[in-house]
């Protein structure tokens, strides 16, 4: 017995030092016009990943992107190319939400995962047709939310999948800033997001998205009943293209969630109400929350979460090494994103139809 229980120590700590001293994931990045692209400079300075690649095809935004530019010798002009010659393990797509499609045509049939920044598409059509790529060649195909790797948000699915406030009857998510271009988005950024095509839309998918990817995660990947968005340009002088505020109403047999969307608001904000049959849960932000019971109301502040759920970097190089292996309704989860995408999808039509559109 003593020598069974040494060798599994031994296996243990061998398995914790493999872990620790292990090769980090080799990463391309697709596009460097997303905003949220910075975050790749700390990834591969802390060794978070092994950076081997960036495809960039506009010529002046590679001129003026700090990553390029930290980079050049890394840099491509042409995504196949690129893929060829530096062979990722994964690529991590920063471009537009229109060029997704495009990344996924690329890597896919080459055996390379891809994690896109939210949402995972600008339409159903573009979300289905990357489905059905990254299954036929057996890919990972994950979507990067920012709230994903909030502590409050694991600690508040923790509570409502215990039962501690019974069952969900409805959710009001809050998702939104004062605007991009109040807030100084860089020029290369808001050229796609503002843009109906590129980005699909304005706050209805900007901040929309949120609320579509952590109801269906919350409520275990139930599709709605219905969908009914209202989508308002209050700042049309700002954003003659795309709506500035969205509010979606998201119908499922037992539940009401509320979506609120918005480039109007006077301050930053990523917090969710959530009503149960027996309490609340309260998430403030990424650190505070509070939940109320039929006995009291306490205030918690989570702990950190693990290293590979609270970095996307790190989960990608998890969920490709076989370390974690995402279930449907996973935030990052393709299935969890095909829905997201038809919520966004639905409420562009309402609010175009001025009626509720039925799943």
């Amino acid at each position: 017995m003593k020598k069974l229980l040494l060798v599994a120590l031994l296996c243990a700590v061998s398995a914790i030092c493999f872990g620790q001293d292990r090769a980090p994931l080799r990463v391309a990045i697709a596009g460097v016009a997303h905003g949220h692209v910075g975050a790749v400079n700390s990834a591969a300075r802390d060794g978070e990943i092994e950076l081997v690649g960036i495809f960039e095809k506009d010529p002046e935004v590679r001129a003026a992107n700090s990553l390029a530019k930290r980079y050049p010798d890394m840099v491509y002009d042409d995504l196949g190319a690129m893929l060829d010659a530096v062979r990722p393990e994964a690529v991590m797509a920063y471009g537009s939400v229109f060029d997704h499609l495009s990344v996924v045509e690329a890597c896919a049939p080459r055996g390379i995962h891809v994690m896109v920044e939210k949402p995972l598409a600008v339409s159903g059509d573009h979300a289905r047709k990357m489905a059905r790529l990254a299954r036929e060649n057996n890919i990972h195909l994950l979507t990067n939310y920012e709230t994903t790797w909030y502590p409050t948000n694991h600690r508040a699915y923790e509570i409502v999948t215990a039962g501690e406030i019974g069952d969900i009857t409805r959710m009001t998510i809050y998702d939104g800033h004062q605007g991009p271009v109040e807030i100084g988005c860089g020029p290369e950024f808001l050229a796609w997001l503002t843009d109906p095509v590129l980005n699909g839309g304005g706050a209805v998918v900007d901040f929309g998205c949120y609320g579509a990817n952590l109801a269906t995660w919350l409520l275990g990947g139930q599709r709605p009943v219905s969908v009914y968005a209202v989508l308002k340009q209050l700042k049309p002088e700002l954003y003659p293209r795309v709506d500035d505020d969205a509010t979606i109403l998201v119908e499922y047999p037992d539940c009401t969630v509320e979506i609120m969307a918005s480039w109007s608001w006077p301050m930053g904000r990523k917090d969710m109400h959530i009503y149960g049959e027996k309490g609340y849960v309260y998430q403030d932000n990424a650190r505070d929350m509070r939940v109320g019971t039929e006995r009291e109301v306490t205030s918690e502040r989570p702990g950190d979460l693990p290293a590979s759920m609270g970095n996307p970097f790190l989960y990608l190089t998890a969920v490709v090494r076989g370390e974690i292996v995402p279930r449907p309704d996973d935030l990052s989860a393709l299935e969890n994103n095909l829905t997201v995408v038809e919520i966004l999808d639905a409420a562009r039509e309402s609010a175009r139809t001025k009626k509720a559109v039925k799943f």
